[in-house]
């Protein structure tokens, strides 16, 4: 489990290190620019993070599921060679995804308009405003990335079904505790996760609004990232403990 909260601290880094050092110098620079390539390397980093985190986040659920549906055998089943081949294949997938992608993107040019209307380069501003037409550039986001989330939101979901049937059978009110202890945590990570990312890149361009879509884009490229260690460092009866010394000296 730790190797996989690592491993997703890593990710958060990533993703907030590939948007917000930019987005912080285009709030005071006066001059707002951003080459083709800079712009090609960003997205692709971006969509690397994005897309590993959702392999991640599936993975995580079906650690959950293993620790609390088959405690006994959990050691038997999450071996460490198993666990390494999960994390190289999210990776790959968020790699893949990424290139995918950034081919795709040389087919578009650019002409009338060099303003994009956000604060990184993703990919939907810029299909805004290429001079090609993207209609390829965008069955192929909502085929892959609709596939991507289908999978890994399908794999939370019955990973979670199972765990909630098992919590149900369970008499010991110490056990239900320690299962909703051991997924909360996750649970609402991935749930502050995939809504912007659901509204964003499965729903068809033409109900996306711009301020919306920052908006979105805002809350899982830098609050997300900023949030997921407090998320889960509660589940920490330490940071539990000291949070609360804190707060009584203070009041």
């Amino acid at each position: 489990m730790y190797l996989f909260l690592g491993n997703l601290a890593f990710v958060d880094t990533w993703l907030s290190s590939t948007v917000t050092p930019n987005m912080l110098v285009n709030f005071f620079a006066k001059s707002k620019m951003i080459s083709f390539s800079e712009c090609v390397v960003q997205f692709f980093s971006f969509a690397l993070c994005v897309t590993t985190e959702c392999f991640l986040l599936a993975t995580m659920a079906y650690d959950r599921y293993v620790a609390i549906c088959k405690p006994l055998l959990y050691p038997v089943i999450m071996t460490n060679r198993l666990c390494i081949w999960l994390l190289v294949l999210s990776f790959l997938g968020g790699l893949f995804h990424a290139i995918l992608h950034n081919t795709f993107l040389f087919r578009l040019t650019f002409c009338d308009s060099i303003i994009i209307h956000h604060f990184y380069c993703d990919i939907i501003p810029l299909f805004k405003i290429s001079c090609t037409d993207p209609s390829i550039n965008y069955l192929m986001l909502f085929i892959f990335a609709g596939i991507i989330q289908a999978l890994t939101i399908s794999t939370v979901l019955v990973s979670y079904t199972l765990i909630l049937f098992t919590i149900l059978k369970k008499r010991s009110l110490q056990g239900i505790r320690k299962a909703f202890s051991t997924c909360g945590a996750h649970l609402l990570s991935v749930s502050l996760y995939y809504g912007p990312l659901l509204f964003m890149y499965v729903l068809p361009g033409s109900a996306q609004e711009n301020d919306q879509d920052m908006m979105d884009s805002l809350f899982y490229t830098v609050i997300i990232p900023f949030l997921n260690p407090i998320i889960y460092s509660l589940r920490n009866k330490k940071v539990i403990d000291s949070l609360t010394k804190m707060f009584k000296r203070n009041i």
